[in-house]
């Protein structure tokens, strides 16, 4: 032993060398390459068991439990079965003799190793591997031993890795389902036992203010008074080896439950305990009697025992996620609802001594969460299931349910319990729209609680109730989905009111408006507190308190506004006559109220406290414009109804609209107001359109104002937004009237003047003969190509779906803008910057006016672009010029993705020089690049160059179709074709997976419509390629997301040639397949059934893929050399 022991010694110094501070990173590779060494070689087992049963090193420990992993896991098919006998007698014995005194991670370790033995060898070699399970469980002594190797068990043999052959991973799942009855009987027994001992040391609690619990409620909810008896025993003290027994047995129940399917093996005594457990973690009375009688060192205080309630929760969470359920395990279910709501009625118990806040507060934040889970699964899962039992309760739940959601001392438990309403609100929304004849019945049983919940929820979002909550909230900080904590407060909060407007709109509205209401009035009532100082305006309220409650009436107006904006929706369309009045009633007020704003220019007043008052006034004038703009649909719905007779109300306020909104398209109002502002104007200008706009003394002024060249320009955004509500003015057709009244000659007129306008410095830009250029620098010519482009593509780009007449006008007008901006393209083709907004506007061009445009100087575009991309500028965008110059090139080609689609012949011509400008010069560029700039786009090309021009490779003749039954395809341009398809193919070997996405797509949709797979040339030369790239792919695991979208696409170029596939593809590629042997060759041939339809074809595909990969695992042990340390 002389050896090993030296051995060890070398082994506990190199360990100690390895993790000490001083050590550098190489010597640290040296002792690690020695360590790798050592534990390759054939028979280091020995000596790693000796340092086992000899050292009290850690790091010895873990690293002799690594070889042994290492050993079982990757060599155990090469070690002699002597050698495996002994290793399978000897590691379970040192298991069993050390396990009390080995830290908690070596013993797991040491578990788990044995389990992987089991793993491989359990039951043919290794026939007492489950039995010594079980009996480890039964001694009282290792019960805990048991129940870990049991958990480990579950994890690593239900649903193994894959390092095993698809079947063995079959027969473990096989053997483990007939085990399941005797385990969680077990399971049972050591929860049912611990319960009832230690109940007995609890018989008579003192008489508590928590008796007589079993109200009407709770007899509504459980099935027997006796089940109400058995949860309202108190609960037991336990000492501290019993929780952690319990806590082991739950934590292998909820894994069990994982993966065993829902059936009788599941008892009702076995749920029963389950839930007597999940009472500890709602249970605070217990919780105080242990801390108090908590001086001796084995009870179990307060935290420990919500462990075991979280624990209990999470197996009952783990059973209701399963959606199938078998009809015999139904009533199971009920018992269980029962069983929680029991729980939640305990949860949410009102009483002297606690408030439910209070009493959630105490909880174990976990137990919250976990019992959040449940009632979402209960809602999502389950609830259209036990609705139809009569004796549940489900108002009576609603009730708990609403209790427990407004009682949340968390924002987070909040908002878990809002998606918990809004599922039950969509399950009752689409209830009612598939059972229409019992729409009225259905909302009678739930109507007082949906009002109950709106009312709520309204209080909840505004400061004159729950100021201390919101004032905690966050409103400045962005999430990953851009808004605030208050934003995301409120967004939830205002989804759940849409819902139940939805559901109930006179209730919604009725609790609605009067709130809204009440803020209005002081809101509109300031104005008798404003008084004329020597600099402007100022709000004559200064004692803090007023302007605390104003600050609160302030931030609770802009959040109803949103609430009444939200709402607009349920105005319109079938229900538009029979809510009219209420309708009218809030636009009304809307209008007043942003008039009032813009009149006495709240935005602009001074405040006692301007860092707070001031944002909140212009953000209620924000909001109001915001939710006048969303009632636009209503307003041209009321626009058409009106149409030719008395329409003066709807003139009025459309004209007042107008009225309060020029003041604030100014450059000295704040761009928060000044957007909402212009959003609305596009609003009104787009979607009512009313025919007298243009005629409104104020939109006379707004035209004015932005076609002076003299006046200041607005932000870029406002600058875009009231350009465009201009020129909708102009071009759409105004509604209910036929073409000879809508008065386009004029409008043409018009819309020409205000482009000319807008791009006047723009076209000056351009030399021409008569006038020498302007002296204008490099900069000041960017900002002018910005911001007329930005105007000019945005006008476009609204008018792009509209009528030929307005498109018509649009290019009429642009028309010297649009040759402009060609003239200028080549001098700036160096300047990536400004290349990108240029071909911006041409992409949009192309996209909206290209019939307009006409074929010629479309043409002269194409061919302009074509001469200026030589090889070299692409190469120096792409490869130079960063994301800008990539950004270029990508505008470029989704122009010619534009073209390509073009049905008409005239761009056919340019097809060869597009194919060779992909394929010559852009694809080399990119091919071999790692970054995904770019490729996207190309490839995208190149499918919408097939796709919309297939016959440009394979002419179809119909005469050749009648004469021979079938159409003989003529191949055409051949090598082009081939080029794109092995670049299609190269793609697949690159690491980027959203692009393998995209490709796979194109070439399955390419299949689908224009039957490629099917091609004589794709078949004879390319079809097995692209098999064995995609084979490839799944062995190497690179895609792994993908699986199913390979599985799929195999299988549809298999089910081209299933004969050639099965007797020459398959047997050519396993002979091709390195690391695996001829008789392994063999079996995974005769493992691959000749099934022909998609399920069975995909599944022998991952069971050949995970079997050649299992067996070069197995072939993968390394050369044998012995490292002496």
């Amino acid at each position: 032993m002389a050896s090993e022991e030296a051995s060890l010694r070398a082994l506990e110094s190199l360990m100690t060398e390895f993790f000490h501070d001083c050590t550098t990173n190489e010597r640290k590779r040296e002792i690690e390459e020695l360590l790798n060494n050592f534990a390759q070689q054939i028979g280091a087992w020995r000596f790693c068991l000796y340092f086992l049963s000899s050292t009290r090193n850690d790091y010895v420990m873990m690293y002799s439990l690594t070889v042994f992993e290492n050993l079982i896991n990757k060599m155990w098919l090469g070690v002699p079965s002597q050698d495996k006998m002994e290793i399978r007698s000897c590691l379970p014995k040192l298991l069993l003799a050390h396990h009390k005194t080995l830290p908690y991670f070596i013993r797991n370790k040491l578990c788990k190793v044995i389990v992987d033995i089991g793993r491989q060898d359990w039951p043919m070699f290794y026939h007492d591997f489950f039995t010594n399970i079980l009996q480890l469980i039964q001694s009282p002594v290792t019960t805990p031993l048991g129940l870990i190797m049991l958990k480990t068990t579950s994890e690593e043999l239900a649903c193994p890795r894959e390092d095993l052959s698809v079947a063995r991973k079959e027969e473990l799942r096989k053997l483990l389902l007939e085990q399941v009855q005797t385990v969680l009987g077990l399971l049972t027994g050591i929860l049912e036992t611990v319960w009832d001992k230690h109940s007995v040391t609890a018989a008579t609690p003192p008489p508590s203010p928590t008796s007589g619990e079993s109200g009407d409620l709770l007899s509504n909810l459980m099935q027997s008074p006796s089940s109400a008896k058995l949860l309202n025993q108190p609960i037991p003290i336990l000492d501290v080896e019993s929780e952690y027994v319990c806590s082991l047995a739950l934590e292998c129940l909820a894994h069990l439950f994982s993966w065993i399917p829902l059936s009788a093996s599941i008892t009702p005594s076995l749920l029963t305990t389950i839930f007597h457990f999940a009472r500890f973690g709602c249970d605070i009375r217990a919780r105080k009697m242990a801390s108090v009688n908590g001086s001796s060192q084995n009870c179990v205080l307060g935290p420990e025992r919500g462990r075991l309630g979280v624990l209990a929760m999470s197996c009952i969470n783990e059973l209701m996620s399963k959606n199938c359920v078998p009809m015999e395990f139904e009533e199971y279910l009920l018992r269980m609802f029962q069983q929680t709501f029991y729980l939640l009625q305990k949860i949410t118990k009102d009483n002297n001594a606690h408030t439910v806040k209070g009493r959630l507060e105490e909880l174990d934040e976990s137990y919250i969460e976990k019992f959040t889970d449940f009632l979402r699964l209960f809602v999502s899962v389950h609830l259209r299931r036990i609705e139809s039992y009569s004796e549940f309760p489900v108002v009576e739940f609603l009730t708990l349910l609403f209790k427990y959601t407004f009682h949340q001392p968390t924002h987070e438990g909040y908002f878990s319990c809002l998606d918990i309403w809004t599922l039950f609100l969509d399950y009752l929304t689409s209830k009612i729209k598939s059972r229409l004849g019992d729409k009225e019945a259905v909302l009678n049983r739930y109507e007082d609680a949906l009002v109950l919940l709106l009312t709520e929820v309204l209080n909840r979002i505004q400061f004159r109730y729950n100021q201390a909550q919101l004032e905690e909230l966050d409103d400045e900080t962005l999430d990953d989905d851009q808004q605030t904590e208050w934003q995301r407060y409120l967004r939830q909060s205002l989804e759940v009111v849409a819902k139940v407007m939805e559901l109930l709109p006179t209730h919604a509205f009725s609790t609605l408006f009067p709130v809204l209401q009440d803020n209005l009035e002081v809101y509109l009532g300031l104005q008798q507190f404003i008084v004329t100082s020597g600099s402007g305006h100022r709000l004559n309220i200064t004692a803090e308190n007023d302007c605390r409650r104003l600050h609160c009436s302030l931030r609770d107006l802009s959040s109803l506004l949103q609430a009444v904006g939200r709402l607009a929706e349920y105005f319109i369309g079938d229900v538009f006559a029979a809510r009219f009045n209420d309708a009218h009633t809030v636009v009304e007020r809307l209008v007043k109220v942003t008039l009032y704003g813009s009149q006495i220019k709240l935005y602009n007043i001074e405040t006692a406290v301007p860092s707070v008052l001031k944002p909140d006034l212009i953000d209620v004038h924000a909001q109001s414009l915001a939710a006048l703009q969303a009632y636009s649909h209503w307003l041209a719905q009321y626009y058409n109804e009106v149409h030719r007779q008395n329409a003066q109300q709807f003139v009025s306020l459309v004209s007042t609209t107008m009225d309060a909104l020029t003041p604030l398209i100014s450059t000295k109002v704040q761009n928060k107001l000044l957007l909402s502002a212009c959003h609305l104007l596009v609003s009104l200008a787009t979607t009512v359109r009313p025919v007298f706009l243009i005629s409104i003394p104020a939109v006379q002024k707004v035209f004015n104002r932005i076609t002076d060249a003299s006046a200041q320009r607005l932000v870029d955004k406002a600058q875009v937004l009231v350009c465009r509500a201009l020129s909708n003015i102009l071009l759409l057709p105004w509604p209910n009237l036929p073409e000879n009244e809508q008065q386009w000659p004029v409008r043409s007129i018009n819309h020409a003047s205000l482009i000319s306008a807008l791009s006047r410095d723009y076209r000056n830009l351009k030399p021409s003969a008569v006038a020498p250029p302007r002296k204008v620098s490099l900069e000041d010519t960017k900002a002018i190509i910005h911001q007329t482009l930005g105007v000019l593509e945005d006008i476009v780009d609204n008018i792009s779906g509209e009528s030929t007449k307005s498109r018509q006008i649009c290019y009429q007008s642009l028309q010297e803008s649009v040759q402009v901006s060609l003239a200028l393209f080549p001098a700036f083709i160096h300047q990536s910057d400004v290349t990108d907004e240029m071909l911006s506007f041409f992409l949009t061009l192309f996209r909206g006016l290209r019939v307009q445009m006409g074929v010629p100087f479309t043409e002269q575009i194409i061919q302009t672009f074509l001469n200026m991309f030589t090889r070299e500028q692409l190469a120096e965008s792409i490869l130079h010029e960063g994301s800008t110059g990539c950004r270029v090139v990508e505008k470029f080609l989704k122009i010619l993705q534009v073209v390509v689609q073009e049905p008409v012949q005239v761009f056919k011509p340019f097809l060869p020089s597009i194919i060779s400008l992909c394929m010559e010069q852009v694809y080399p560029i990119v091919a071999e690049r790692p970054s995904p700039d770019v490729k996207a786009e190309l490839f995208e090309l190149l499918f919408r160059t097939l796709h919309h021009n297939w016959r440009y490779f394979f002419k179809s003749t119909v005469l050749a179709s009648v004469q021979r039954g079938i159409a003989e395809e003529q191949m055409e341009n051949e090598p082009q074709f081939s080029a794109i398809m092995q670049a299609f193919g190269q793609s697949f070997l690159q690491p980027d997976i959203h692009l393998f996405k995209q490709n796979l797509f194109y070439l399955e949709t390419l299949n689908a419509k224009q039957k490629l797979y099917h091609k004589q040339l794709f078949r004879s030369t390319m079809l097995f390629q692209f098999v064995n790239v995609l084979l490839q792919v799944l062995v190497r695991k690179s895609h792994d997301l993908l699986q199913e979208e390979i599985g799929t696409a195999l299988y549809n170029m298999a089910s081209v040639d299933f004969d050639g596939f099965f007797a020459a593809f398959l047997p050519e590629f396993l002979s091709s397949c390195d690391g695996v042997d001829t008789n392994q060759k063999n079996v995974l041939g005769r493992n691959f059934k000749m099934d022909r339809d998609l399920p069975s074809f995909t599944q022998n595909v991952h069971r050949l893929v995970n079997d050649l990969r299992y067996y070069r695992l197995c072939n993968d042990s390394l050369p044998p050399g012995t490292v002496k340390l």
